[in-house]
């Protein structure tokens, strides 16, 4: 699996030790707040999803990173791509999304790695587009897709839990890597 460093960050594959962390990333409502139904999610199932997201990289040559600082190496979320399969009318796409602890919010991080992350798609991926898929009123991933130079393509509703979304995009021909 690819490694990336930025400035501040490493993006990296799943370790056991990161169970624990993102576990707490995922059982803090301030961060699941705006995540599928908005539920937490514990330990197993926090263990079950970053499960998936290896089988994910098997699958499709991409799939979600673990991010952690470099000077404290501490894990503090995650970024990545993924097939957005939960919402047909945009397929086919790859889409972005990036998931960090509360703590860490406000400090730049989720741009940076968001930004390696496109870079990633367009030059080792060979990606010429990536989404974002936000549900309306979560502002700051939605400054986060601007700070990409995403644009808003479209407003949908999500299928399942009927909130509404809005979906971000990039031409990665276009972009600024």
């Amino acid at each position: 699996m690819t490694e990336i460093r930025t400035p501040r960050l490493l993006l990296r594959g799943w370790h056991d030790d990161d169970l624990v962390p993102m576990a707490d990333i995922n059982a803090d409502p301030r961060v699941m707040r705006w995540v599928d139904d908005g539920s937490v999610r514990d330990l197993d199932e926090t263990a079950e999803a970053v499960e998936r997201w290896e089988e994910e990289w098997d699958e499709e040559g991409f799939g979600l990173f673990a991010v952690e600082v470099l000077a404290s190496g501490e894990l503090i979320g995650l970024t990545g791509l993924s097939v957005p399969w939960f919402l047909p009318e945009v397929m086919p796409a790859v889409a972005i999304s990036w998931r960090l602890g509360p703590q860490f919010w406000g400090q730049g991080y989720a741009s940076e790695a968001a930004h390696a992350t496109l870079e990633f798609a367009l030059q080792d991926r060979g990606l010429d587009r990536v989404i974002s898929i936000n549900r309306v009123g979560d502002n700051a991933s939605e400054n986060v897709s601007r700070k990409l130079g995403m644009v808003p393509e479209r407003e949908t509703v999500h299928p399942v839990y009927g909130f509404p979304l809005r979906v971000h995009a990039i031409d990665l021909t276009e972009f600024e890597a």
